[in-house]
């Protein structure tokens, strides 16, 4: 019987889960409310209530959504994490109560299986650079771009976690006029346009303020060039540190690459030096809604020492 894995992807509005079977095939997908009000304790309860229900453990047959033996469990979730001991360390105010939950001990306790834990971002990273746009790259650059601005950086097909496990966290990097999540992400392109549009707050998302600047818009189409420059900038100030090959752009607002990428690359050609930017690929993810999951996976046989076994993995 095949190996199957059962993976979980923690965000502030909901958790994505699945039964994963390598070489990174996907038999079950769901979703579920994150409920983040409730906590860490409240994420802690909702894992194990789908975790039991895919595992079969306190459902009738007939509501079973398959029949499922998994060999371990990997999460990809929001917040900065300590991989070796599986404990979320700092979380922001977009799920309470979150910073301290020990993920590992806890699911390890109840389900008797090993559990391995990653920052969500860091997790998409490993997706792309073992079965994505940054595959067969020595030094990539993962940036997650929504409510807030998120990064990875990946070395040799790993996370490089820093000292202290807060590496790549670029959304605290200061540019001028404040934090670079404060400035490029995408809430910020969406609160910007409600307000020069006199709309009402919440009446418009990121993909309607493209769908407008791609039709010659205005006031979005300057609101999307600003959000790219500010992009740029802030890539920039990375590459020159990290000089990476690749620069992998994800979240929602990135299935429109057909504006954004053409307006960040300009962007990089403004703040890079020939040498760096004609050296630096810029592309975006291509995971979709899977790559926690499917990065949590790769993450689990790293920590597992199984890792020889799939990092040649064809997805």
């Amino acid at each position: 019987m095949c190996e199957q894995y059962l993976c979980f992807d923690i965000g502030g509005t909901a958790i994505k889960y699945g039964i994963l079977e390598p070489p990174g095939t996907f038999v079950y997908t769901g979703e579920t409310p994150t409920r983040a009000w409730e906590g860490g304790q409240g994420i802690l309860r909702t894992l194990k209530k789908v975790g039991e229900e895919l595992l079969g453990k306190d459902q009738p047959a007939e509501k079973q959504p398959g029949s499922y033996s998994v060999s371990g469990i990997c999460i990809s979730t929001a917040g900065m994490v300590d991989c070796e001991r599986g404990v979320i360390l700092h979380s922001a105010p977009l799920i309470p109560e979150y910073t301290g939950t020990e993920l590992k001990r806890e699911l390890e306790a109840h389900f008797h299986l090993p559990c391995e834990v990653e920052n969500d971002v860091n997790c998409a990273g490993l997706a792309e650079v073992h079965a994505g746009a940054a595959r067969g790259c020595c030094a990539a650059l993962c940036l997650t771009v929504g409510t807030g601005i998120g990064g990875a950086l990946l070395l040799d097909g790993q996370v490089f976690h820093g000292a202290s496990g807060s590496a790549c966290e670029v959304g605290y990097m200061h540019l001028p006029g404040g934090q670079f999540q404060d400035l490029g992400a995408a809430s910020v392109l969406v609160t910007d346009v409600t307000g020069k549009m006199g709309l009402e707050p919440g009446s418009i998302d990121g993909r309607w303020i493209l769908d407008k600047a791609q039709a010659g818009d205005p006031v979005c189409l300057a609101a999307v060039e600003k959000m790219a420059d500010i992009l740029a900038m802030g890539i920039a100030n990375i590459c020159y540190v990290m000089n990476p090959q690749v620069v992998v752009l994800g979240g929602g607002i990135m299935a429109r690459r057909d504006l954004l990428l053409p307006l960040v690359r300009q962007g990089l050609q403004k703040y890079l030096i020939p040498a760096v930017e004609k050296n630096t690929r810029v592309e975006t993810a291509q995971n979709g809604n899977q790559a926690g999951m499917l990065g949590a996976w790769f993450h689990f046989q790293s920590r597992q020492g199984k890792w020889q076994a799939y990092n040649q993995v064809q997805v």
